[in-house]
């Protein structure tokens, strides 16, 4: 078996040599002997029989995901789900999740499905799916354990900010989301509210409809609203900034490989470069989503209300491995027109804006290291292992009535209306 896999990477080393040009033949040769030297020891004395097959596989898993939080080593299964979540249909919650920290994180909930419904938050951790604590799960195990047929129930338990832990049941549900919602605000009748919920295909044909509706009925300004959108297709995003801003960068996506740089150029042709436009974000604000106020922000033109947002902008491929296998690797990151990039820092908005009143509370979960996040976890888990957890009064989950980020951008949107008669 050693002699196998010792000329397996031997071809490797060959068939990938001019890749790394400056890395020396002889240390690329002991690196991979190591790695079979490796393998064979825990072929030999691991406390349960593997074979060779699984061993690679798990030293994939754990080395692949080591490279950054979105990078994963998919198996048969893994690779297997992965389409059906691409191309059919399945049961799920309604929430996109991600790591953040090192630790299991809902980046947001989507409008109008079952986590929605059960007051789940962005910036919650997930500490157990049912009975499984989360603490070192990958990313692609968590979403295995969430996704079921749907009417069936799940029980997550959740860490909030300034809160004990609390479970919540959730019914899995089909999945289906209507991306775009158009609507006018009481006592603002010259501005159109856009929610925006996630970036698929439908986004930019629907505000094709919608905007020149809306300048139809009188509307002088627009609010778009990207809370809690987890981001989506990139020639959405792309196709949404073109519609406002008439020249110029749009973003860029940069890689080690060149063919994985791409510019995205604004066009003048059927741009609304006039009309006043203020976008909600918050902290459930990611990927596409933080393209679109970025771009806008950059290009002075909309008004960033709200919070920062989750800090997602990098780029991930899905590599075929062999018919079943893949891996899906970070190949790029995202950069605005001004060269900044979005991974791991967020847009910040131009004026802050907190949901509702922010109470001083012992906040140990916000600015803390990963080791130290974990080992809050670990000591909360032996807690709610030790004693039954109290499940969360449903008062507590519901919606705050008011939405004080929404009054203050329809009343700034208001005054840019003013000044753009003037």
């Amino acid at each position: 078996m050693k002699k196998i896999l010792i000329s397996i990477f031997i071809l490797f080393t060959f068939t990938y040599a001019n890749t790394s040009v400056k890395e020396n033949q002889n240390s690329r040769l002991a690196s991979y002997e190591k790695f079979v030297k490796i393998v064979n020891l825990i072929e030999a004395y691991y406390v349960d029989p593997l074979t060779t097959s699984e061993i690679i596989n798990k030293l994939l898993k754990g080395g692949v995901s080591a490279l950054d939080a979105h990078s994963s080593y998919l198996d048969k299964r893994a690779y297997k789900e992965l389409k059906i979540q691409t191309s059919g249909e399945f049961g799920g919650l309604g929430i996109v999740v991600g790591m953040k920290n090192g630790v299991l994180t809902i980046i947001s909930p989507i409008d109008d499905t079952p986590a929605y419904r059960a007051g789940l938050k962005a910036g919650d951790i997930i500490l157990k799916i049912n009975d499984k604590a989360t603490i070192d799960m990958t990313l692609d195990e968590a979403v295995r354990l969430m996704r079921g047929k749907p009417g069936t129930k799940i029980t997550l338990t959740i860490v909030r900010k300034g809160q004990r832990p609390f479970k919540v049941t959730i019914t899995r549900a089909i999945i289906k989301v209507q991306s775009v919602k158009a609507k006018d605000l009481k006592g603002y009748p010259n501005i159109k509210y856009i929610r925006i919920s996630s970036f698929d295909k439908n986004v930019v044909p629907s505000l094709k409809k919608i905007i020149p509706q809306a300048l139809k009925e009188g509307k002088k300004g627009i609010i778009i609203d990207l809370r809690n959108n987890p981001g989506g297709l990139l020639n959405q995003a792309v196709g949404t900034l073109d519609m406002f801003i008439d020249k110029g960068i749009l973003v860029s996506q940069k890689g080690r490989v060149k063919s994985e740089n791409e510019t995205y150029y604004a066009h003048s042709f059927n741009t609304y470069k006039n009309i006043p436009i203020v976008v909600l974000v918050n902290g459930g604000s990611a990927s596409a989503s933080e393209i679109v106020a970025g771009g806008l922000q950059d290009h002075k033109r909309a008004v960033i209300v709200g919070e920062t947002t989750f800090g997602k902008g990098s780029v991930q491929a899905i590599l075929p491995v062999t018919k079943d296998e893949a891996l899906r690797l970070t190949v790029a990151r995202y950069y605005l027109p001004s060269g900044r990039t979005i991974q791991a820092k967020g847009i910040k908005p131009d004026i802050v804006v907190h949901p509702a009143e922010i109470k001083e509370i012992n906040d140990t979960t916000a600015e803390i290291k990963e080791a130290n996040l974990k080992a809050h976890l670990r000591a909360e888990l032996q807690k709610i292992e030790n004693k039954p957890v109290k499940k969360e009064n449903k008062k507590d989950l519901k919606k705050i009535d008011g939405d004080l980020q929404l009054l203050n951008g329809a009343n700034i949107l208001k005054a840019l209306i003013i000044q753009n008669k003037k």
